[in-house]
């Protein structure tokens, strides 16, 4: 038996090159059968604004086309290998391998190997550009696929609370004291917290302090009677510096500038532990394209011709969908705060992984 991790150098490359095209088909495929289906969603409300047209739609398929290949990388991967390692073994490549020597790891090697420079290179992609086109797509559908003012502080969907009020906004641009908020609500709250007048505004401007609504609609509750009055200033709490810690998106800022963004609400007093795990799964999310070599091997191995090759072939698909469906409700815990955020990014990587090597060594070694 050999002793070297890897195979043969031709072996390896062989294998490796299978395994590339592989997924570069797989994913080729399902980036282009969602984008389709995507767009026939969203190209109604693309076209619905006014001077929208062929350039608007492809804009929004080049801004969703990022996101769709980091999202479906890991299931590419994971459909590659079952791929790959099923035809190697009907063809009784495996076989010639173990006969020569080879163990079930020496085989899965250069695969592994290969995941994990695509997990480097997705990790890459997710820092570059997915993070910038999810910032810029989301501010885009704040204002319906409209014109996109020209601002570098442009946010969307800001939630922020002044005492037992809250104003609400569906858009924001400017630094400092030149902020203006787009698409604005007020709801003033009594003392049980019941809602007792709503404003609405097409504009807010901060007034240091408090936010003068233009022109706001005024609905009380108590009357049930509507009016407009010529503007208002209210919640004088929410500052400036109060803002720039509301809304931070995880997904929309890389590693460095992300890391930043939590020290700031950390020493603020505001509650991180959702951009905390957002944090560790920009780590571990990449890297899971590493395991999914390990989820799906136990399609290599067994004789082909025992009729349980597709019974292999399901058992490594659904390894490997279970993952995916555990980090994402490990996740959703971290960001609950029912787990700590590294153990909500990390413990079902770490799992898998243990449980893909018991099902290897048990099936094969």
């Amino acid at each position: 038996m050999q002793l070297e991790f890897f195979p043969s150098r031709t072996l390896t490359l062989y294998l490796s090159r299978l395994f590339v095209t592989r997924i570069l088909a797989v994913l080729l495929m399902l980036v282009m059968v969602l984008q389709v289906l995507d767009l026939l969603g969203e190209s109604g409300d693309i076209l619905a604004y006014t001077g929208n047209g062929e350039a608007q739609l492809l804009h929004y398929v080049a801004l969703r086309a990022p996101q769709l290949i980091a999202r479906f990388l890991p299931y590419s991967v994971l459909l590659a290998t079952i791929i790959t390692l099923a035809t190697l073994n009907q063809n009784s490549e495996v076989i010639s391998m173990k006969a020569a020597g080879l163990s079930a790891h020496q085989v899965l090697a250069p695969l592994i190997l290969t995941a994990l420079v695509i997990s480097g290179l997705s990790f890459a992609f997710n820092e570059r550009v997915v993070t910038r086109a999810n910032a810029s797509l989301a501010v885009w559908q704040a204002v319906h696929y409209g014109p996109v003012p020209k601002d570098s502080g442009v946010r969307n969907n800001l939630y922020l609370s002044d005492g037992r009020d809250l104003l609400l906004a569906q858009m924001l641009t400017g630094h400092g004291d030149a902020m203006v908020m787009t698409g604005v609500t007020f709801y003033r709250r009594d003392a049980n917290d019941m809602i007792v007048e709503q404003l609405r505004s097409p504009r807010a401007t901060y007034a240091r302090p408090g936010w003068r609504l233009e022109n706001p609609l005024r609905f009380d509750v108590a009357s049930t009677t509507v009016s407009t009055i010529p503007s208002i200033t209210v919640a004088p709490g929410i500052t400036p510096a109060k803002v720039k810690l509301t809304n931070v998106d995880g997904d929309s800022q890389d590693l460095l500038t992300l890391a930043r963004s939590i020290e700031a609400m950390r020493i603020a007093g505001r509650r991180t532990s959702a951009l905390e795990a957002a944090w560790w799964h920009k780590l571990s999310g990449p890297l899971s394209s590493a395991l999914m070599p390990l989820l799906g091997a136990v399609a290599a191995f067994g004789l082909a011709r025992s009729g349980q090759l597709l019974i292999r072939a399901v058992i490594g698909m659904a390894l490997g969908f279970a993952y995916f469906v555990i980090d994402n409700a490990a996740l959703a815990m971290g960001n609950f705060g029912g787990y700590p955020p590294l153990i909500a990014a990390w413990a079902p990587f770490v799992l898998f992984a243990l449980i893909g090597e018991t099902v290897l060594i048990r099936t094969e070694e």
